[in-house]
Parts: C-alpha cells; structure tokens; sequence
C-alpha cells in the first residue's frame, strides 16, 4: 500500500513538473528551459538579394542542382492563382544555403552561416563594348520581395546596415543585385538602411559632388561601415569596392571613382548605423 501510494505521489509530481511554465515534453525525456544562457546569439544576422542573371526554368534548375542554392527564389512576374504573388522556398530558414560563397561583412566572413539569401529572376547586365547595361525588376517582383523581407527581417530583428547586395559582401566578384535595384524604395519601407539626405548634405558641404577625393580616405570610410579592403589590395580591386558602394547607395553615377558624394555618403551611414 505504501509503495502505491509513493508511486501515484510521484506520478502527480512529474505531472505538475511536465505541466509548469519552461518544462518541455519531449515524449522520452523532458527540457528544462527555464535558464536561459547569456552567452547567445542569433544565427541569422544578414539577408542578401541576388540576381539569378537567368531565366526562371534555368535559374530554378540551378538553384535546385547540388552547387548553389538559396533559401527563396522569386519569378520576373510571379503568378498569383488565389490572387497572391507565390514565391518558391527552395531551402528551409532553419538551413544553411550556398548562395554568398567567399564573403565578408561588418567583420565576419562565411555570410552563408548568418543569412538568408533572396533570388531574384532577372537577366543581370549586358556589355556592349565597355558599358555594362543591367536589366531593370519587374514592379510586380518587387511587390512580392517587400512582405517577404519585411517578415524575414522581423523574425530575426536583422540590422538596416545587414539587409545587403551580393555585391556588397562579395564586391570582388559580383555585381548583384546591381544599380537598377531600388534600395532607395525598399529602405522607405523599412528594409535595408539608406543615409539622410540632410546629412549627406552636411557632409558634402558645398563641395561639387564628382569633385575627386582620395581613394584611400574613401576606403577607409568603407571598411569602417562593413566593407571588406583589404590592406594588400590592388587599385582594381579598390575600385570594385567603391562601385559596389556606388552601385548600392548611389546608382546614378558608379564608375568606381572616389568621389566627394560618395564620401559624403558613407559618413552619413557611419553616422546613423556606426561601424561594423
């Protein structure tokens, strides 16, 4: 009878412990939850947005194959058949996609580890002879992109200064999503980090805004906000960094030339986000 009656004790006991508030049923065992370590952060830091330079079928059978891949992928026009725009989810947030390769951003490198990447459809640029011309987004895709980086970002309360381009960590490499993408727009709506007009202004001082400025003064700024310069670099490869600069934060003119616009611009941004 003893031995019962401690039996049903201990069964009432597991069950008022199964049933507080941070104990975990996990049907085998159970977690205690209710002591959370300081020392913690957050994976997902970073969301990059691409370019696919295909089309649909062939930037979807990419993103499919066993090299490269992203964890969203949205067409030039998305179909909407219950009258939403879809988007194909091609990697779980919860897993790492390939989709930045060799990176660096605001001091950390392996970017995969920390984003979520976004796949545009879009055909990238053309050359005809030394001029690039890259394709415009369709308003429809954009339309699409907004909600799903606007829940992105507010999942993992991602930083304005970490909403990045392709070409932004990678600027050696890449040039996506390029000048045609309208950072300005999606910063009005609250993704990706854009400087104050005022500050610009202040910054620039009345100085012409193509007057030259030492390269140097403006790449350290650059490195200062996130980008990656690295102390062996070549003047080709300066000049990479500062047009992804450009082509992000002023894409009327990114010729890759230090200019004073464009250092006026980088200490706005250092002002109202600070270095990485």
């Amino acid at each position: 009878m003893k031995r019962l009656l401690s039996l049903s004790l201990l069964a009432l006991l597991l069950v008022g412990c199964a049933g507080e508030k941070g104990i975990v049923d996990k049907g085998t065992y159970e977690l205690d939850t209710r002591h959370q370590a300081q020392a913690a952060y957050p994976r997902i830091k970073v969301l990059v947005i691409h370019y696919t330079a295909d089309d649909f079928d062939s930037s979807l059978a990419t993103l499919t194959d066993k090299h490269v891949s992203s964890h969203y992928l949205i067409p030039a026009t998305p179909p909407a058949p219950d009258g939403k725009p879809r988007i194909w989810q091609l990697v779980p947030e919860s897993e790492l996609a390939w989709h930045a390769g060799v990176s660096f951003w605001r001091g950390t490198n392996r970017i995969n580890d920390t984003s979520i990447g976004i796949e545009l459809e879009n055909r990238g640029w053309q050359k005809t002879g030394s001029v690039k011309t890259f394709t415009p987004f369709e308003p429809a895709q954009i339309a699409a992109l907004i909600p799903l980086a606007k829940d992105i970002i507010a999942r993992y309360d991602i930083k304005p200064q970490n909403v990045v381009a392709h070409s932004d960590i990678a600027p050696q490499r890449k040039d996506d999503p390029g000048p045609l993408f309208p950072w300005h727009a999606l910063a009005q709506q609250g993704i990706g980090a854009w400087p104050d007009p005022a500050r610009v202004a202040f910054y620039l001082n009345g100085k012409p805004p193509y007057q030259s400025v030492e390269p140097a003064a403006l790449l350290d700024l650059l490195a200062r906000y996130g980008y990656d310069v690295p102390e062996n670099s070549t003047e080709a490869q300066h000049k990479r960094i500062i047009m992804a600069f450009q082509m992000h934060y002023r894409p009327e003119v990114w010729n890759g030339i230090a200019d004073a616009e464009s250092m006026a611009i980088a200490e706005a941004l250092l002002e109202k986000y600070g270095q990485g």
